[in-house]
């Protein structure tokens, strides 16, 4: 081996195949003026107000995708992403502030967006 060289396994990498059924796809538009990016793992309902979409049906999910990658919205743009519910504790704290807790808890009655 190579000092800094990379060995890759042939073929491709599926992500959360084990949680394919939960994956939902939501239809968004940018309404802004401006590009909007989202990140792996930003709870999505959370996400910049100019992004038009049901804030409801996106709780508690982030986007389906890599980790570490992101999407981007162009302003006036439409388009369908996948979303898969966060799992383990299932606790969001920060982004723009509206949980603070644990999902669940909120789901029973606590604010929502």
């Amino acid at each position: 081996m190579i000092p800094g060289e990379y060995q890759l396994q042939s073929g491709d990498i599926e992500l959360c195949v084990d949680r394919a059924d939960s994956i939902i796809s939501v239809e968004v538009a940018n309404t802004g003026d401006r590009p909007v990016q989202v990140g792996s793992h930003y709870h999505f309902a959370e996400t910049n107000p100019a992004l038009r979409f049901d804030r409801e049906q996106a709780y508690g999910h982030r986007l389906a995708i890599a980790a570490g990658t992101a999407i981007r919205f162009e302003p006036g743009q439409t388009r369908k992403v996948p979303l898969i519910p966060y799992s383990g504790l299932r606790r969001i704290y920060g982004f723009r502030g509206e949980v603070m807790g644990v999902l669940d808890q909120n789901d029973k009655g606590g604010a929502r967006p």
